[in-house]
């Protein structure tokens, strides 16, 4: 069976890391696997194509050439990966006769508006509709108006840290570190925790990643008084090497569509605490691997950091090993294909 993956190339963020971890497992159970890469000439996708472990083609400006670059690969199965490579994969392989699978990695609050048609008519073109979690799940039946017989839940999978080979973090960060791995959105709530960091003595924020908040961000740091406090590294090479440093993994979501940075702290053992929104209480099993609080109040959240006990890192490293594994995740995708 040949199955080709299709995702538009904006940077590495948690769908692609997903692609990362699934696609050389598929291989590994005999399927024929190629990823297909809608670039976006913007941006320079080189890490994630040498990461890739599976035979990769690039339409780098082109989208309309899809269904013609399918039809030369004779896939059985095109999988698509978020709105872009939805639109045009879909097409594309309803056009080539393959069977088409989708799958929703957030639940962004756009889906639910007047784009939702647009999702509907091309849920029209798929076999199945994947989610990466229940509530992404109800989300997309309830909100969107998939239908429900056509959606499934496969979670992600994890089997560890990411590979460490950068520079280790620097020794001059004071204090405890909590850290969060997230894009400087809206979305991630950053804001909440650095306003929480006004509350919580003998600390310092560490936000990995990079995003369009970062100006509004470091203007509140430095109004709150905190701005000595918060480190924003950007993107940075040894992810591993922040986690094992850490004491704390927050994850202030507004909403979530899984939280792959929560899997990765959960495999490093840190307690964590996060918002009570989408899909994070299906990773977070508040009290046991750490607690969660409401969405949108620092005072709570600079709460919880004081409250959550090292016992729960530990609790949760086990939690990831059993429930979100990379083998579950490709046995399940593996299952889905045959049956289709």
């Amino acid at each position: 069976m040949r199955v080709a993956h299709v995702h538009k190339m904006r940077g590495i963020g948690g769908s692609e890391r997903h692609l990362l971890a699934l696609l050389p497992a598929l291989a590994e159970r005999g399927l024929d696997v190629v990823f297909v890469g809608l670039d976006d000439p913007a941006w320079n996708p080189a890490d994630f194509y040498d990461a890739l472990d599976v035979p990769a083609l690039r339409l780098r400006s082109d989208p309309l050439a899809l269904p013609q670059l399918l039809r030369s690969l004779r896939a059985d199965v095109v999988h698509t990966h978020l709105v872009h490579a939805d639109v045009y994969g879909a097409v594309a392989g309803r056009l080539r006769g393959a069977k088409v699978v989708s799958t929703k990695h957030n639940d962004d609050p756009f889906r639910a508006g007047p784009f939702r048609h647009v999702e509907r008519g091309v849920a029209r073109l798929s076999a199945r509709v994947v989610t990466i979690t229940d509530a992404l799940r109800r989300f997309t039946v309830e909100q969107v108006g998939i239908p429900a017989a056509k959606v499934e839940t496969i979670h992600y999978g994890l089997d560890g840290l990411p590979d460490a080979w950068g520079e280790n973090p620097p020794d001059d960060v004071a204090g405890r570190i909590l850290l969060s791995t997230s894009r400087l959105a809206p979305q991630k709530g950053i804001d909440v925790a650095i306003r929480a960091l006004a509350h919580i003595e003998d600390a310092s924020l560490v936000v990995l990643g990079e995003g369009p908040e970062r100006g509004r961000l470091e203007s509140l740091a430095r109004e709150l008084g905190v701005d000595d406090r918060v480190v924003l590294p950007g993107r940075v090479p040894d992810v591993a090497a922040w986690l094992r440093r850490a004491t704390v993994y927050v994850q202030p979501s507004r909403w979530e569509g899984f939280g792959l940075g929560v899997l990765e702290a959960m495999h490093a053992g840190l307690p964590v605490v996060a918002s009570r929104v989408s899909s994070l209480p299906e990773l977070v099993v508040d009290g046991e691997t750490g607690l969660l609080v409401p969405p949108d109040d620092p005072v709570a959240l600079a709460a919880a950091v004081a409250a959550v006990r090292p016992e729960q890192g530990a609790a949760g490293r086990e939690r990831a090993r059993a429930e979100f594994s990379v083998a579950r995740m490709a046995d399940r995708t593996a299952e889905l294909y045959g049956r289709l």
